[in-house]
């Protein structure tokens, strides 16, 4: 049955069935809120004053299904209606979800098991080659456990003949053991492939890096085995699991810089020769493995043989720095579009491929860096934290007209200069770029007024005038401007309403 709620007082927080929540993020600022039931949306439309005394400006879409309708009136009031809809079995979904493959699957496990953006992001074979790889690796497994308890047969751990009930179960249990010890080594991989899958492509450098330094981590765990055997299997494990993340990181960020080194489209050859080179480098490294451990102040020594060991693994992670420091992409991300950007906001110039890639942290996170971007803020926390007033919404509607995007500046921490930034319906990478680029030319020019419009709209002057040329010098320097690297969030976007 329909039914409205509306507050046309300062509220903090407040709930409605059919799962429609209010934040608690606008608090004492005097907006009108009215929360929607799924049947009711139609009955929304007609209080919120489409056919009255106010319009639709926005409407933000989030792929959970939940939509936001800002609405303002002639008062310059600002209503805002939360709307949960029920997924529909049939025709399209917000944000161009697709639904004519796997619809009966949720699609919490779609994003899980599925490229972002499926089925537009890969070929038409992708699904039946992954449905057929399932029970191929499946099968691979059955054998791998069946082999490892022969191999445990062999080296002791029980045998197949002369041996009672009691040995050939504690050897079947050992086995049982061991291949647990990978199985839930196996889970970090799972976890890794599901939950972080679209970080690769952006920056691999950096992943392929921290997979070295959680592998070091889970080598701990296997050192340590021996002052604990008790706790084998738990320490085995951890072991496992931690390289077992290692290596989800690992493997689609090496992808990532071999198809860089892949020029001519022979990927498969950089493959099959990193391999040799790989092969090699592992011989040299289990000779000379073999040297030290027959060496007897390692072999009968724990403290020498862990301090060899610490040695070793500070001296690989070294060399795995300089090696990804040598990399040169001529791809632009938003680590490398930080570089440039500045360059070009403070001396009109941009540095070139070399250049850019040795200035670049490998080690430093992104919500690291100075200035602090953050993407997909919802108009409610942009107006709460930029202390924007119902008057001004429209002025700051009309700055933004004619980009795919909204960037506000957070007022609430004068101190540490940070901006929010939402896309519009239709936004494509060079939006990202843009908005970069008028983050820091705030940044270096945030005092000089203090009207914080004064300060929009110069900069979206200066963004309009400056912004051809940063494109004309990147494209001079060699760099790609043709598959920028710069991902536009898809969980939110804003439909923008022209005004009546």
């Amino acid at each position: 049955m329909p039914f409205s709620l509306q507050f046309n007082y300062p509220i903090f927080s407040t709930s409605c069935s059919h799962q429609l929540k209010l934040h608690n993020s606008i608090r004492n600022q005097p907006f009108k809120f009215l929360c929607t039931s799924p049947q009711s949306e139609e009955a929304a439309k007609d209080s919120s004053g489409e056919n009255g005394n106010g319009h639709v400006i926005l409407v933000e879409k989030y792929r959970n299904g939940t939509s936001k309708r800002y609405i303002i009136d002639n008062d310059s009031e600002i209503k805002m209606f939360l709307e949960e809809h029920v997924p529909a079995t049939t025709g399209s979904q917000h944000l161009e979800i697709p639904v004519t493959e796997l619809s009966w699957l949720p699609k919490v496990i779609k994003d899980f098991v599925l490229p972002a953006g499926f089925p537009d992001t890969v070929t038409d074979d992708y699904l039946d080659y992954m449905l057929l790889q399932f029970p191929t690796n499946v099968t691979g497994w059955i054998c791998h456990t069946l082999v490892t308890s022969s191999l445990l047969k062999a080296v002791g751990v029980g045998s197949f003949s002369g041996t009672s009930a009691a040995a050939s179960a504690a050897a079947s249990a050992a086995a049982i053991r061991w291949v647990s010890k990978d199985g839930i080594g196996a889970v970090g991989r799972f976890f890794i492939g599901g939950r972080f899958g679209n970080l690769f492509d952006d920056d691999p450098k950096q992943w392929r890096l921290y997979a070295d330094f959680i592998g070091s981590a889970g080598s701990i765990f296997d050192l340590c085995t021996p002052l604990y055997p008790s706790y084998f299997l738990p320490l085995a494990s951890l072991g496992n699991l931690a390289k077992a993340v290692a290596r989800g990181l690992k493997d689609p960020s090496f992808r990532v810089i071999q198809n860089h080194f892949a020029i001519a489209g022979n990927l498969g050859d950089v493959a099959a020769k990193e391999e040799v080179w790989e092969v090699a480098a592992e011989l040299v490294g289990l000779a000379l493995g073999i040297l030290a451990l027959d060496t007897p102040g390692i072999s009968k020594s724990y403290p020498t043989l862990a301090l060899t060991w610490l040695s070793v693994r500070i001296l690989h992670l070294w060399f795995r720095y300089q090696s990804l420091s040598v990399l040169q992409f001529n791809t632009i991300n938003l680590k490398r579009a930080r570089i440039l950007v500045n360059s070009h906001v403070l001396h009109c110039t941009v540095p070139g491929i070399d250049e850019c890639n040795r200035m670049e942290s490998i080690l430093l996170w992104q919500r690291f860096l100075r200035p602090r971007i953050i993407f997909e803020v919802s108009l409610e926390d942009m107006l709460d934290r930029g202390k924007y007033k119902s008057m001004q919404i429209k002025q700051l509607l009309n700055l933004y007209k004619e980009e795919k995007y909204f960037l506000v500046v957070n007022q609430q921490k004068p101190r540490d200069f940070e901006v929010f930034v939402s896309f519009k319906e239709g936004a494509t990478s060079l939006s990202v770029l843009r908005s970069v680029w008028q983050t820091y030319w705030l940044y270096q020019n945030w005092g000089w007024s203090d009207n914080i419009f004064d300060r929009l709209e110069q900069s979206l002057v200066e963004l309009k005038h400056r912004f051809p040329d940063l494109l004309q010098q990147l494209i001079e320097a060699g760099w790609d401007t043709n598959n920028l690297s710069l991902k536009v969030p898809k969980e939110m976007s804003i439909e923008e309403l022209p005004a009546l």
